[in-house]
């Protein structure tokens, strides 16, 4: 076998018994898309006992064993660039950044280059996990790219399954600082609301019957003026989570040119700091060391744009 290919080990799970294969595969290995396996299968990298299987509706069966086969990513079109970024923590295996706001995590249409991967690709010497393909090298999971905090990238197919099918079974620890709109009432409580796009706006997540189960937990940590700082512990973790969440309450994120509407109370604040973003920051992450077994937590305190948004609002 080409040294260059990762083989994963899949079994098809109970719940899974009849769905199809790219679907079931997906559930099974959680660090690759369903997008991803379908093109898999269909290049014939995917076998059980050891012949092809090239249909990614075929029918699977709980407790099928499957081999996935992850070439190695061809010579990524993606530049290095001398980016700077602050490191909470690095070994040989992954690498945790405290990412700034406006830096965009992986390229894509409008933002080709300038992104997080640009950053790492110059920082780990090429030295990055690839299975998630040649666009997002080292990529387990992102955070938006107006908000700021914690998030973790792997240097190595191992630890990124390590770290990704922790992130499947909500075991991270991740934890968001955000000054919204109003005070929560009650202080503390959860939301469990279904996300997905939504069908009058395709740039916009909104809770749909029938979308990712997505739950959030808030606590109020200090009320302000017309405003709160509160804690979002993430369960699941999908797109625009916290934002959307917490604008069902009523609760919208100050700065939140999507989800929310800057109320007249705060309009003075914002403009005179030149607040141009959500005010979210990621500021605890912790998981597991996929190789170690070691338990790791890290913190990061707000940056200074929200450090100066929270100390204008002190009731």
């Amino acid at each position: 076998m080409d040294r260059g290919v990762s083989i994963i080990s899949a079994t098809i799970a109970p719940a899974a018994d009849g769905w199809r294969l790219d679907r079931a595969l997906a559930d099974a290995v959680p660090t690759l898309s369903r997008e991803r396996l379908k093109v898999l299968i269909n290049a014939g990298q995917v076998t059980q006992d050891g012949a092809a299987v090239r249909d990614p509706s075929r029918k699977s069966h709980a407790g099928d064993a499957y081999a996935v086969m992850v070439p190695a990513p061809a010579p990524a079109h993606n530049e290095a660039q001398d980016i700077p970024l602050v490191v909470a923590y690095e070994d040989d295996h992954f690498i945790v950044i405290d990412k700034p706001a406006g830096l965009v995590v992986h390229p894509a249409a409008g933002n080709l280059d300038g992104t997080l991967v640009n950053a790492l690709l110059h920082h780990c010497g090429g030295s990055l996990s690839g299975i998630g393909g040649v666009a997002r090298p080292g990529i387990v999971h992102r955070i938006d790219k107006d908000t700021s905090g914690l998030m973790v990238a792997a240097k190595t197919d191992r630890a990124h399954e390590g770290l990704a099918k922790q992130f499947a079974a909500h075991t991270i620890d991740r934890r968001y600082r955000a000054i919204v709109n109003g005070w929560p009432m009650p202080a503390a409580g959860s939301v469990d609301a279904p996300l997905a796009r939504s069908a009058a706006n395709r740039k916009k997540v909104a809770i749909v019957a029938g979308g990712k189960r997505a739950v959030t937990h808030y606590t109020l940590l200090q009320p302000l003026r017309d405003a709160a700082l509160v804690e979002c512990r993430l369960e699941t973790g999908r797109t625009h989570q916290v934002r959307v969440h917490m604008a069902s309450l009523g609760h919208a994120l100050l700065g939140d040119p999507v989800y929310g509407r800057t109320k007249q109370a705060h309009r003075g604040v914002i403009e005179t700091l030149g607040f141009r973003r959500q005010a979210l920051h990621a500021a605890r992450l912790g998981f597991i060391h996929p190789i170690t077994g070691d338990a790791l937590s890290f913190d990061s305190a707000m940056p200074r744009d929200m450090q100066e948004l929270f100390s204008q609002l002190i009731v």
